[in-house]
Formats: C-alpha cells, sequence, structure tokens
C-alpha cells in the first residue's frame, strides 16, 4: 500500500503553484489586461470630444478586469466572470487527452491539468475576496480540491525545511514560458498560456493520489469520456461541471469557514 501523502507534502507542491498562478492573475485583474481604456485614448484621438467620451465610456462599460464597470462589481459577481470565461478556456484544454477516451483517463494527465485548471480558478476567486497571501490560497485549494484542513502556519511556509529562493525559482521556472511570450509580444499569448497550463499541471504531480479527489463531472460525463474521439466532449462537459463545484465550495470556505 502507497504511503499517504502528508500535509507537508501537499503544502510544498501547492506553495509554488501558487505562486506562479497568484501574479499572472493579479495583473490580469488590477490592470487593465485588454488595454481597453488605453486602446480607446489611442485610437480615438482624432475623435470629436463629446463622441470620444460616449465610446471610451462604452468600452470601459464592458466587464472585463480593469474597466469601471468591473471595479462596481460584486466579488461573488466577478468570481463569476471567472467561472465563465477563463473556466471555458482551461476546461476545453483540459478535456484535450479525452481524444483518447480511455486510455488517456487512465494517465495521471487528466487530473493533473483538471487540478491546474482548478486552483488557477480558485487563485482568481480568492484574489476577488481580498485573499492574496499564498498561505491562505493554499488552504482554500487543498479545501476545496483535496478535503484536507491544512494548518494555517505549515501553509504559510513557517516550518524548518522552508526554503524560500527555491520555492521562487520553482515559481518562476513554471511561468517562464509566459515571461518569455510577454516579453517578445507585450501580451501572453493563447499558446504560452495553454503551455503554462501544462506546466502548471506538471507541477502537481507529485501528490497524483490526492488530484482523483478533486471535483469531477458525473457519471454520464465519465461515461462519455470513456469514448474514443467523443470522448473530448464528456471531459469537456465533466471539467465544466468539477468547476463550478469548485466555485461553490470556495465561496464557502471564503465567506464561512476561513479562520
Amino acid at each position: 500500500m502507497a504511503e499517504a501523502i502528508s500535509d507537508k507534502q501537499v503544502v510544498a507542491v501547492l506553495r509554488p503553484f501558487v505562486r506562479a498562478c497568484g501574479p499572472v492573475l493579479d495583473a490580469l485583474r488590477e490592470s487593465d489586461p485588454f488595454g481597453l481604456q488605453a486602446r480607446a485614448r489611442d485610437d480615438l484621438a482624432g475623435v470629436e470630444s463629446g463622441l470620444k467620451a460616449k465610446l471610451i465610456h462604452g468600452l470601459t462599460s464592458v466587464k472585463v478586469p480593469g474597466t469601471a464597470a468591473w471595479a462596481r462589481m460584486t466579488g461573488y459577481d466577478r468570481s463569476s466572470w471567472w467561472m465563465n470565461r477563463v473556466g471555458r478556456f482551461t476546461a476545453l484544454l483540459t478535456a484535450i487527452p479525452g481524444l483518447g477516451g480511455a486510455l488517456a483517463d487512465r494517465l495521471p494527465v487528466q487530473d493533473a491539468l483538471g487540478a491546474a485548471s482548478q486552483g488557477l480558478l480558485l487563485c482568481a476567486i480568492a484574489g476577488e475576496y481580498g485573499v492574496t497571501d499564498v498561505g491562505t490560497r493554499v488552504r482554500l485549494i487543498a479545501w476545496a480540491l483535496f478535503d484536507r484542513e491544512i494548518d494555517a502556519d505549515l501553509a504559510a511556509g513557517k516550518h524548518a525545511d522552508h526554503d524560500e529562493a527555491a520555492e521562487a525559482d520553482e515559481a518562476a521556472k513554471l511561468t517562464e514560458e509566459l515571461t518569455a511570450s510577454e516579453k517578445k509580444h507585450g501580451k501572453a499569448t493563447i499558446k504560452a498560456a495553454a503551455g503554462t497550463l501544462w506546466r502548471l499541471g506538471r507541477a502537481l504531480y507529485g501528490i497524483t493520489e490526492e488530484l482523483e479527489k478533486r471535483p469531477h463531472g458525473n457519471f454520464l460525463h465519465r461515461a462519455v469520456g470513456m469514448l474514443p474521439i467523443v470522448g473530448a466532449a464528456g471531459d469537456y462537459f465533466g471539467e465544466r461541471s468539477g468547476l463550478k463545484k469548485v466555485w461553490k465550495r470556495a465561496h464557502v470556505w471564503l465567506t464561512e469557514r476561513r479562520t
């Protein structure tokens, strides 16, 4: 029988994972990531002032990160945006191994990518509730995905074996493709974002047994996912269902259980 994975092992894997997720999501959330306001001012420089103001107002009224409309939304509503927009992308990427049907489902790829997608979403949701520290996000992920209650000091890295420098280096390696894309193109490309999610998934291999505990779809999703080719559709909807469960668990933990 395999030795049970300890809380310390879970924390050792999740801390660099969270650090890799955090900067990307925080930058997306607190800046003008889609360039709406900047683009409006640049592209509409020659437009009559009254019309220009109306057009800029229309752009900034779109409910996406970096706009005035986004700032007025509640934490719950912003979390819903992350679920529907980011969730669709990550669920689709996670479902790709499902093209191989049952064979792909026997490998750890599906659960690793699925857990990475769910963890990324949890970090985004945590930020909308004002939770930005790594330790608390680690505890949220451990509870929402693996039903584990992690000690706050352990999650915060307050133990003798914790190596802050090594952790930071590992997190940087997870996002190096994203960083390179931003330097080259001025923004993160879809390819770089997808590659980063794969890296995040591989980073979770150290706790493979735990990944099976994460929220999944229902029996029908799993049954369709066992079939070649069409299995991708079953896996996609299964991952979407799992993400919705994660979102609900996150809301409960952030509003009722966090201490």
